[in-house]
């Protein structure tokens, strides 16, 4: 994977680098695998940002159902590929610098428009996890927790609203976390080996 052609072939200072965009539903432990990836150097861009900026220009309190529809309301009305066409000026900077984590990948439109863009430098990784693991993990979580029902209401949001099953389903590596920090941390080194040409 080393050799991999940069999605821009006039610039060969990318040529090695890459994105690693991680996708999976809430509570999967995608910023524990940021936070990992971090510690490699990654620098880390994160898709939510986007919602959060939204959220304080409109006043709006930061909540489940305020994020939702933030979410939901700029895809409306700037399209599905919204959050991924703002932040590709970031990661191409980046991109120029060494790896980065997209964090926070949804529709699928974003999938595409971002494959399009940086082909064989980007890597979707999936962090697949159970309903039931996620939804304990987010009831009991210090910031930001939700109830069962909100958590729910959120997976089904997501899946038909944002279209999210896409690039879960076409994800180049998947790592299932149900086990331990420990287990994951091992699932992820091995990633890493991987990314970095090894077996």
């Amino acid at each position: 994977m080393a050799n991999n052609k940069p999605a821009n072939k006039s610039d060969n200072t990318i040529a090695n680098n890459k994105i690693i965009s991680i996708v999976g539903m809430c509570g999967a432990g995608k910023t524990d695998v940021s936070e990992f990836l971090k510690q490699k150097g990654f620098s880390y861009v994160r898709f939510g940002d986007i919602t959060m900026d939204e959220l304080k220009k409109r006043n709006l309190e930061i909540n489940e159902k305020n994020e939702r529809f933030i979410r939901e309301s700029l895809r409306k009305e700037y399209g599905m590929a919204v959050y991924a066409k703002l932040t590709i000026p970031k990661l191409e900077s980046l991109l120029k610098e060494g790896n980065v984590i997209a964090d926070g990948l949804y529709s699928w439109e974003e999938y595409l428009i971002l494959k399009e863009k940086f082909g064989k430098n980007i890597l979707v990784l999936n962090i697949q996890t159970s309903p039931e693991t996620r939804t304990k993990r987010l009831v009991s979580r210090k910031i930001r927790p939700l109830t069962k029902e909100e958590v729910a209401s959120r997976d089904k949001s997501e899946i038909e609203n944002l279209k999210k099953g896409g690039p879960i389903a076409m994800a180049d590596y998947t790592i299932t976390n149900e086990g331990t920090p420990e287990d994951l941390k091992n699932s992820l080194n091995i990633f890493y080996n991987w990314i970095n040409g090894g077996n």
